[in-house]
């Protein structure tokens, strides 16, 4: 579990996150949403530690992020997983070397051990037959594949994704939000998404923290999302013509 105590940032005389404090248990999808310049980038790039909060705590497993010195640090890192907007695959390599560069990086196994620990993940994302292949053979949606396989190669305890479905058609964004929540269960892993994508909030929201002007607004799940009478929520989730549909009809259904 991840728990924020109060956290605030500042850059200069802007105060963007205003005293955020919020849980993200392990074995579930946590989503954090918001419109733009809401603050959520600058809360994801807190937790993971790219940037540090002006005041406040990061608990990781009760391990307090913020005051671990930088050895700890690194350590605790070793624990984290990462997918990013792009998949920022290493062109030049294959398929199987990219999601080998971190077992390279951080583990003591054997070049065999690590070989078959890559490939174990590439079956998990059903893309073993694309491991010699390199990223530009590929499609998007597999590309991003390749970074989950790449995000769970370590087996770590925390899994981060900055708006994994980018780029992506709706068919593939279902495939991608589907993998992340079944490995997610699979390894009971702490995973947190920064998303926009509605369809990722109705479909595997878990638990949702809406962040506006760098304040908690809501937290709730994907039921409670439907039901909610907050206005800022509102307007944010159901912006479309067809949200808004699938709104009114669940307030129908309660009348």
């Amino acid at each position: 579990m991840i728990e924020l105590q109060d956290i605030h940032k500042s850059f200069e005389d802007k105060e963007v996150l205003k005293g955020i404090s919020a849980e993200f248990k392990n074995g579930i999808t946590n989503l954090i949403i918001g419109q733009s310049g809401s603050g959520k980038t600058v809360l994801m790039r807190n937790i993971v530690g790219l940037l540090e909060p002006t005041s406040g705590k990061i608990l990781y497993d009760g391990r307090d992020f913020t005051a671990l010195g930088k050895k700890e640090k690194m350590l605790l890192r070793r624990e984290m997983g990462m997918i990013f907007q792009s998949a920022a695959l290493f062109d030049s390599l294959t398929v199987l070397e990219n999601v080998m560069f971190p077992l390279d990086m951080f583990s003591n196994d054997t070049l065999r051990d690590r070989k078959r620990r890559a490939q174990f993940c590439l079956d998990r994302v059903n893309l073993l037959e694309a491991q010699n292949k390199l990223p530009e053979e590929i499609s998007g949606g597999m590309q991003k594949r390749v970074a989950i396989a790449r995000a769970i190669a370590l087996n770590p305890k925390y899994l981060f994704c900055d708006e994994p479905n980018s780029g992506l058609d709706p068919k593939t964004s279902l495939v991608i939000d589907a993998l992340i929540n079944d490995i997610t269960k699979e390894y009971n892993m702490t995973t947190i998404i920064n998303t926009h994508d509605m369809n990722s909030v109705l479909g595997i929201g878990e638990n949702i923290i809406f962040i506006y002007e760098g304040k908690k607004e809501w937290q709730g799940n994907k039921e409670q999302v439907i039901t909610s009478d907050n206005e800022r929520l509102n307007s944010f989730v159901f912006a479309s013509d067809l949200l808004k549909e699938v709104k009114k009809m669940e307030a129908d259904k309660r009348k």
